[in-house]
């Protein structure tokens, strides 16, 4: 499978501009081809656009500052960009045409491994121009870790607080699938992630702790620059303290991602790993919503479902287990002993039935629906009536 690592770069003040002149430009090429596909130019391919390059450097001769391996990236990431925009009208989903990319962002720079050399713990990358046309020298950075061996191509790109990376892309070999045991988990927002087993064992995982600290202070510091005159010198510095509160925050949020999926994915002995197909917007719904609107910013800012199901679903490949996806429709709403559907809205976390009057908490009673609804589902090999009565007394005591 194929893997990234992201190292931290120390570059001088001289790479550091070249860096920023590089992707300028890079992002200007960009740019223009994007204005000129939504003026309604045809998108001619990325062979036939890399032939019109020269034509684009006699209109900006800053061009030939820049490496000519990473303007040819641009066309590649350009066709890639056009290329989901068709498949997403052919399937009628929402187009989401190419945008612009704006001067605060830095454009990521991708270098070929092939064109890239590493002397000790020092990556030199090349810039643009020969001869007498060459202005900046090639760049010296050191890397803070040890690359992997045998990677493919690497990332340069910049944080929020001006810090430089290299993300080395290389393939890593998977483990092979065994059978075992299956734990089910169900995706909260109190806690991440709350699992059951099939021994009855039950598994809390916690997630990122301090997201109201970080927002109370993310919104302080935006209630102080509102006050100020723009581009003034206190507006500047509150938004260059505000990006680096953000990205603090960002980064302990996706430790905490790594840290939980690499539990479930690594740690645990069970071999098989079911969650439910829950979104961020069922967890808002309007009947949700006149009690909790406090929660949208807790559901799409500070909770990252989407990017710990991801995290999951590539680690359970690496170390060979099996994630499986299954509907969770009323998992929370059934009581996991007799079965009997009640309103569970999300401000309700311990559940009690009102039929044979189990008192559980509200995670721990979806997850061990989510097991059983798994454990039902599968069916005995033919001629093998055990693996149907082993299912069967495993849904029962759990």
């Amino acid at each position: 499978m194929l893997l990234c690592k992201k190292i931290k770069l120390e570059v001088s003040d001289q790479d550091a501009a070249t860096l920023e002149l590089m992707q300028s430009k890079c992002r200007g090429l960009y740019n223009w081809w994007v204005m000129c596909l939504r003026n309604g130019e045809k998108w001619p391919g990325v062979y036939e656009a890399k032939k019109t390059l020269q034509a684009s450097k006699q209109h900006d001769p800053e061009l030939e500052l820049a490496y000519g391996k990473l303007l040819h990236e641009v066309y590649y990431r350009l066709d890639h960009a056009m290329a989901a925009f068709f498949r997403r009208v052919a399937t009628g989903e929402k187009p989401g045409f190419p945008r612009v990319r704006p001067r605060h962002c830095f454009f990521t720079l991708c270098y070929p491994a092939m064109y890239l050399k590493i002397e000790g713990n020092v990556l030199i990358l090349p810039t643009g121009g020969k001869g007498k046309n060459k202005r900046f020298p090639t760049m010296a950075a050191r890397l803070t870790e040890t690359p992997p061996a045998g990677f493919r191509e690497v990332a340069i790109s910049r944080d929020a607080r001006g810090n430089y990376y290299a993300s080395f892309s290389y393939r890593e070999q998977e483990e092979e699938q065994q059978s075992g045991q299956v734990v089910g988990f169900d995706l909260g927002i109190k806690t991440l992630a709350t699992g059951v087993n099939e021994q009855r064992r039950v598994y809390h995982i916690g997630g990122f702790k301090g997201a109201k600290w970080y927002n109370k202070q993310l919104d302080k510091i935006r209630s102080k620059r509102a006050k100020c005159q723009k581009k003034s010198r206190r507006y500047i510095r509150l938004s260059k303290v505000y990006k680096r509160v953000s990205e603090k925050k960002r980064k302990k949020q996706r430790d905490s991602l790594h840290k939980a999926s690499h539990l479930i994915a690594h740690q645990l002995v069970e071999r098989t790993v079911v969650i439910g197909d829950l979104s961020q917007r069922q967890m808002v719904m309007q009947e949700h919503g006149e009690r909790n609107k406090y929660l949208n910013r807790a559901v799409y800012n500070d909770w990252g479902l989407s990017s710990f199901v991801e995290m999951l679903v590539y680690k359970c490949v690496r170390y060979g287990k099996e994630l499986v996806f299954l509907d969770e429709s009323n998992t929370s709403k059934a009581c996991s002993g007799c079965g009997h559907l009640q309103a569970m809205p999300l401000y309700k976390r311990t559940y009690i039935c009102t039929a044979c009057g189990l008192v559980m908490d509200r995670d721990e009673n979806s997850a061990v629906n989510i097991l059983q609804r798994y454990l039902a589902g599968l069916r005995p090999h033919t001629g093998d009536p055990v693996r149907c009565a082993d299912v069967f007394t495993a849904t029962e005591y759990v």
